[in-house]
């Protein structure tokens, strides 16, 4: 079946057709709520949320949307959803932040740093930074619609993103600051 195809058996409540779609999407949807809420158990939560929620409102949709992209948006507003009522990650003072212009630093040896350590470094962020930053560079959401999600001005965003970024800059260029010392310092 084409996506087309499965949209439309699933607005007729075919089983077959939401097994397929979960099956499909569940963990696109899973690492997405993961990398926002660092929460296994919050994630699979999310994840069984969002498909029950995205299957009650699958009539909504037209026949040729993206329906991975559908299902992430839900999950990730769930995601969100959830952190404004436990966390309060973004407090007042980050609305009524006045935007300050950051200059953003450069990191010039990317390519001598793992996939892996970087993901390190982004766990490793204060929370308000570390989601925008995820949404923006893992998740591919551009600043307006982060500002949509988080229901927070675009400049927060922007200004938040910065912030992180320049952090995350800042924790790449000590590991590799680290590891040109033990590098040279054991020949």
């Amino acid at each position: 079946m084409n996506q087309k195809e499965i949209i439309q058996q699933c607005k007729q409540n075919n089983y077959t057709a939401q097994i397929e779609v979960y099956n499909a999407y569940k963990n696109m949807l899973y690492n997405s709520c993961y990398r926002i809420l660092k929460n296994r158990e919050d994630a699979e939560d999310l994840v069984q949320d969002a498909f029950i929620k995205g299957f009650q409102k699958i009539n909504q949709v037209k026949d040729d949307v993206n329906l991975a992209a559908w299902f992430r948006r839900i999950a990730i507003n769930l995601c969100f959803d959830k952190i404004r009522k436990e966390k309060h990650l973004f407090s007042m003072e980050d609305y009524k932040e006045i935007e300050a212009e950051s200059e953003e630093m450069e990191f010039e040896n990317a390519e001598e740093v793992s996939i892996d350590f970087i993901k390190e470094c982004i766990d490793k962020l204060k929370d308000k930074y570390r989601v925008i930053v995820v949404l923006y560079m893992i998740e591919e959401y551009n600043h307006r619609e982060i500002s949509e999600i988080l229901q927070i001005n675009e400049s927060t965003v922007r200004n938040q993103y910065a912030r992180g970024k320049n952090q995350l800059i800042t924790l790449l260029q000590k590991h590799t600051k680290n590891e040109f010392k033990r590098t040279h310092s054991a020949t």
